[in-house]
């Protein structure tokens, strides 16, 4: 049921997977009632998560991505979508989803966009070296001298939008850089954004996936290249 026949927006949660069996139980027994469609999006799993999903959450709806990457999992949830409000987060049991509501709240105040800051007062991280701390705040100075924003972090999962501004946040990056992509295309077109606080832990089990140096080059080329389309 759409937010017109409701009066009431719906909500879907957005989670790119990818063998995260023994992280998936975490962020799913802990979604809040508010939310409507859990969507899945998985990049062909070699473990069991596919299968963990199911026995959790029976009415999860899975897909497949069509290709490799963050970027390209989310495209393929963000096309798929049935809320009106979407919330992105990550599969490793790294972001709490007690915080959704939250990140829903600003939404339904009017704003269009709401980033999550492990930088703000309230929030915080336990998953992230000096170097990648120091490399994330470049990428923070970097964007804001740009685009006129007043970020204060910028390579981080968790976020929210309403549905009707997707079109405005529509990307070409299929890694771990599409946040980054995100956030300065909703600058660039001039979204009512609000940062909200939010804590990282370390994920459960297993070792992330994002790699510091390759991934930070390509997040740099994204700042670089949205720069100069401008």
């Amino acid at each position: 049921m759409s937010e017109t026949e409701s009066n009431h927006p719906t909500l879907t949660v957005i989670i790119p997977t990818f063998n995260e069996e023994k992280n998936i139980e975490s962020v799913l027994s802990g979604l809040p009632d508010m939310v409507d469609e859990v969507l899945i999006v998985d990049g062909y799993s070699r473990d069991n998560t596919v299968n963990k999903v199911r026995e959790l959450l029976p009415d999860a709806n899975i897909l497949f991505q069509p290709g490799r990457g963050k970027g390209d999992a989310l495209r393929c949830g963000f096309q798929n979508a049935a809320g009106d409000i979407i919330v992105t987060i990550d599969a490793d049991g790294s972001m709490d989803p007690a915080e959704i509501p939250a990140f829903i709240e600003p939404i339904l105040s009017g704003y269009d966009y709401v980033k999550g800051s492990r930088f703000l007062p309230q929030g915080g991280t336990t998953d992230m070296v000096w170097y990648r701390k120091l490399a994330n705040r470049m990428f923070v100075i970097l964007v804001n001298i740009f685009y006129g924003s007043k970020y204060t972090d910028l390579c981080y999962g968790y976020n929210a939008l309403h549905k009707s501004v997707l079109d405005k946040v529509t990307y070409e990056s299929d890694g771990f850089e599409i946040e980054t992509e995100m956030h300065i295309k909703a600058k660039k077109h001039n979204l009512l954004i609000a940062e909200v606080p939010s804590f990282e832990d370390k994920r459960v089990h297993g070792d992330g996936k994002l790699k510091t140096f390759s991934d930070g080059w390509r997040i740099l080329k994204t700042i670089l290249r949205e720069r100069m389309v401008e």
